[in-house]
């Protein structure tokens, strides 16, 4: 199976539509990726076909949560901390050409790549910061800071609350269902909703945490979700 026809099949698989054109630039960003990756080491997966699932499919998981959450939006703007080589970020940009991206990373050989991924993509919604979170100062204010594998969800969240208002949300990507993290969130964090998901051609376990710093959302008990 090629990566085309790989991409396709797993946003089948996932009840995603994505664009012809959407599809191809995401094969465009995995090839330019495995070019870069060959000299920079910019990922541990090396395999293409690896990159696909792993990288574009797993990305887009986040998909249907953020067009919930920005239906209705005049301007949404979505900050990606620790987006490494432009993970989740370029994905859901190149899915979500109507919102605003800030691709953000203190290593300045990725975010050179990911710099040079949005110019032969041709992404106009993304800008890149080289810097780190606790540093960074967003001219905007952010409805969405995603981070894949960034940190603890208690350094997360402490990490880029300076640039949160009542209404941000964090959604979290995971591997194994974090208890251990969700209760050691800091007390003005809670755990809005969180959820398992399966990857196409990913056997790991994927999960999503979403949180709050809502003052109207109840603190309540938190505890794992049934997982059938």
């Amino acid at each position: 199976m090629d990566l085309a026809k790989q991409l396709q099949k797993g946003l089948s698989d996932m009840g995603l539509s994505l664009s012809g054109s959407q599809q191809t630039r995401m094969i465009e960003y995995v090839m330019l990726l495995d070019k870069w990756n060959q000299a920079f080491n910019l990922s541990a997966v090396r395999d293409p076909r690896d990159m696909v699932s792993r990288h574009l499919l797993d990305s887009l998981t986040l998909l249907p949560r953020i067009r919930e959450l920005s239906t209705g939006k005049a301007s949404f703007y979505i900050l990606d901390v620790g987006t490494g080589p432009g993970l989740p970020g370029i994905p859901l940009a190149l899915s979500l050409p109507d919102i605003n991206f800030i691709l953000l990373d203190s290593n300045g050989k990725k975010t050179r790549f990911v710099f040079q991924a949005l110019m032969a993509l041709g992404l106009k919604n993304v800008k890149v910061e080289n810097t780190r979170i606790e540093s960074y100062q967003s001219p905007c204010q952010l409805d969405i800071v995603i981070s894949r594998a960034f940190s603890s969800l208690a350094d997360f969240a402490l990490g880029c609350e300076h640039l949160c208002g009542p209404d941000t949300r964090l959604l979290a990507m995971k591997g194994l269902y974090p208890s251990d993290e969700i209760r050691d969130l800091p007390v003005h964090w809670q755990k809005a909703d969180a959820w398992a998901i399966d990857v196409p051609d990913c056997e790991a376990q994927r999960h999503i945490v979403e949180l709050s710093t809502d003052a109207h959302e109840s603190a309540t008990q938190l505890t794992e979700p049934n997982i059938s």
